[in-house]
């Protein structure tokens, strides 16, 4: 199958995240407990004295200096006052695709589509420690089409030939994608993961013997819980939209899209501006 056209992407940025991470990446802005990162505000140390925020703790302390006792000190300060700084640095992005390449009119456009979209993505990421992925889902089951990497050209030899058709298994693949995940997050601690999920909601092949569509809105709820950001990309016909997708990416805590377009470009620019725009809730765990 072909790869959908790859466009020259522009330079992807992302704000401030509210997770708290360790280690180092070349794009987007996280908190981070090491000294190296640059010191933004400040918080009730809580009785952490590693990185004190001394003129924080000053202003904190100077109002009540003439009700303390100074004995021999300039200036009073109690535990209360103490205040630790709130670092910034880089942290990168992991990008993971989340294909339906179950059979329907369109499935041949989708992957397309996706597979310009990874390859704009990882040119993008060069030299920045962003990573993007590939899961698909039909038949009965899914499978990991392309690890995480940042390799352009590791992407193009694996995307060559994708098959699509049969049933869809639409639980299977929001699973495969929650363990990835949870599997990159332990593995690297300052990623950030984005889920990009295409598909018309409808799920047909259940792995717990729940009714599909029930089954995939509870692996759904359980991403949401988990902290996952998530985009989901409704590839249903305008006409024929039962609404699947919106119930998903509610379950998601997710925006849902509806491409006029789906192309290469149309799919990078939403996942840009998810990047650009969306935090995530609360931490991956």
């Amino acid at each position: 199958m072909d790869i959908g056209r790859t466009i020259q992407p522009r330079r992807l940025q992302t704000p401030l995240d509210r997770m708290v991470r360790d280690g180092a990446g070349k794009r987007s802005f996280t908190r981070t407990r090491l000294k190296r990162g640059r010191y933004v505000s400040s918080c009730d140390a809580r009785g952490d004295m590693t990185d004190i925020a001394f003129d924080a703790t000053f202003r904190r302390a100077a109002p009540f200096q003439r009700e303390r006792s100074h004995e021999g000190v300039a200036l009073a300060l109690e535990s209360g006052d103490i205040q630790r700084k709130v670092r910034v640095r880089r942290a990168a992005n992991l990008i993971l695709f989340v294909v339906d390449a179950s059979w329907s009119m369109a499935a041949a456009e989708r992957m397309k589509a996706t597979k310009g979209a990874i390859l704009s993505l990882l040119m993008d990421a060069y030299q920045r420690r962003d990573q993007v992925g590939l899961i698909t889902f039909q038949k009965e089951g899914a499978d990991t089409l392309l690890q995480p990497t940042s390799s352009v050209d590791i992407a193009k030899e694996v995307l060559q030939d994708i098959p699509v058709g049969g049933k869809t298994p639409l639980s299977g693949g929001l699973m495969l994608a929650y363990e990835v995940l949870r599997r990159e997050r332990r593995k690297n601690p300052e990623v950030m993961p984005l889920l990009i999920l295409l598909t018309d909601g409808a799920g047909n092949v259940s792995m717990t013997g729940l009714p599909p569509h029930e089954e995939a809105l509870n692996v759904a709820s359980q991403i949401r819980q988990s902290g996952i950001r998530s985009v989901v990309i409704n590839t249903e016909h305008q006409s024929l939209d039962r609404g699947l997708a919106q119930q998903l990416a509610d379950s998601m805590g997710a925006p849902c899209y509806t491409l006029t377009e789906l192309g290469a470009q149309e799919l990078y620019t939403t996942v840009r501006d998810e990047l650009q725009y969306q935090l995530p809730a609360s931490p991956l765990v």
